[in-house]
């Protein structure tokens, strides 16, 4: 008896790659190339007149940005020449008005002093201490607040011509200051043509009065029998 032997033939089938090797493939695949990874650096926000902070520097701005570097830059310079330039005129502003010997602000103070250094005017006004001394009547009760009354005028030959009056109260009596100051025309300051104080019932103190000639005034013609003789 003959003995049927089968042979079985088994096949070998290689392994199946897994699927993350797969995908990692896929992923390779789909960047290109052989399958080194290409990756870009984080993008930045271009910069503007209004949001440059400076934190970048000039080789690293594009032609856009170097333009409103450039702006914003103008722009800073201006504003602080504008401020140097308000401060100035603010300063020259105080300097005239209240500082210069020519103001009327520091006129003003000084012929408040000489009256409270005037013994005839504090026998008339007070203790010198409780003087006040301020300027026209006005909607304001606070008296420092009030305006005081000051022109300055030039003459036919030049001379500028500075009147103030005011106001002065004391313990006893009050009354009011005249002032009358002349530049003469080749002068920088003012000087006294009259200063004076009027009290109501009691004669004029007369602090200062100088001759209007003396202050580069014209001599006043000879007049006889009406004509001019000069």
């Amino acid at each position: 008896m003959q003995t049927l032997v089968m042979h079985h033939h088994t096949s070998v089938r290689a392994p199946r790659p897994s699927s993350s090797i797969l995908r990692s493939y896929a992923t390779q695949s789909s960047l290109g190339g052989n399958g080194a990874s290409s990756s870009s650096g984080p993008t930045r926000k271009q910069i503007s007149v209004m949001t440059d902070d400076g934190r970048y520097r000039w080789g690293e701005l594009s032609g856009g940005e170097k333009v409103a570097r450039a702006t914003q830059q103008s722009f800073n310079f201006l504003i602080v020449a504008l401020g140097v330039v308000m401060t100035g005129g603010v300063i020259t502003l105080l300097y005239t008005d209240v500082f210069s010997p020519n103001s009327k602000t520091w006129q003003f103070e000084k012929a408040v002093g000489r009256i409270k250094d005037d013994p005839r005017c504090t026998a008339l006004l007070g203790d010198s201490k409780k003087i006040k001394a301020y300027g026209e009547a006005t909607w304001n009760k606070w008296a420092r607040n009030r305006p005081i009354a000051t022109t300055v005028q030039k003459d036919s030959i030049g001379r500028e011509h500075m009147r103030i009056h005011f106001n002065v109260e004391g313990p006893l009596n009050r009354g009011v200051v005249h002032v009358h100051m002349i530049k003469p025309v080749d002068e920088h300051q003012y000087h006294y043509r009259l200063l004076a104080l009027d009290v109501q019932g009691h004669p004029r103190i007369i602090l200062e009065q100088t001759s209007d000639t003396s202050l580069g005034g014209k001599k006043s013609p000879l007049k006889i029998l009406g004509i001019n003789w000069r």
